[in-house]
């Protein structure tokens, strides 16, 4: 059986993991608290709660929270007889996430064959362009059928 972690680990692995999420674009607030509701046992938190754990502000949490809310990594609760929000994490909420994260790539990809069709078919531009489109295509496909097969694999 393995022991709980000691608060200091849990803390360093929060920092950790936020750092990665920060290091691929997602505001540092927002990624730490994402690493707290991630280690939360029953993985729902008060404001109060990432405020204390994460040594932050009620205002850096409050904004954090709003992002979080706003990308649906979390969902706020009121649990019965607290009048205080409390929020969860969602179920399957790396890929919900990547599967948002994957909508932008069909409008990348009609931006880019919009623009490609404003020039001629044999112009630098209009090839690259339509390399972009394909590019964003292709991946938009993979990513698709990744998810379908996690979501096979992983049923809720």
């Amino acid at each position: 059986m393995v022991e709980e972690p000691s608060p200091e680990a849990v803390s360093q692995f929060v920092e950790r993991f936020a750092g990665a999420l920060a290091n691929a674009g997602v505001p540092t607030m927002a990624a730490r608290v994402m690493g707290a509701m991630m280690v939360s046992p029953n993985g729902t938190m008060t404001a109060a709660e990432l405020a204390d754990m994460l040594k932050i502000s009620q205002p850096a949490v409050s904004g954090a929270v709003r992002q979080l809310l706003q990308v649906s990594f979390i969902s706020r609760e009121r649990l019965r007889g607290s009048r205080k929000d409390h929020y969860r994490i969602r179920e399957d909420v790396f890929a919900a996430m990547l599967e948002r994260r994957n909508l932008a790539l069909t409008e990348w990809e009609a931006a880019s064959r919009s623009g490609a069709a404003l020039f001629a078919d044999d112009s630098p531009v209009c090839r690259r362009l339509t390399e972009a489109a394909d590019f964003f295509a292709f991946i938009h496909a993979d990513m698709d059928q990744i998810i379908k097969n996690w979501r096979a694999e992983n049923p809720r």
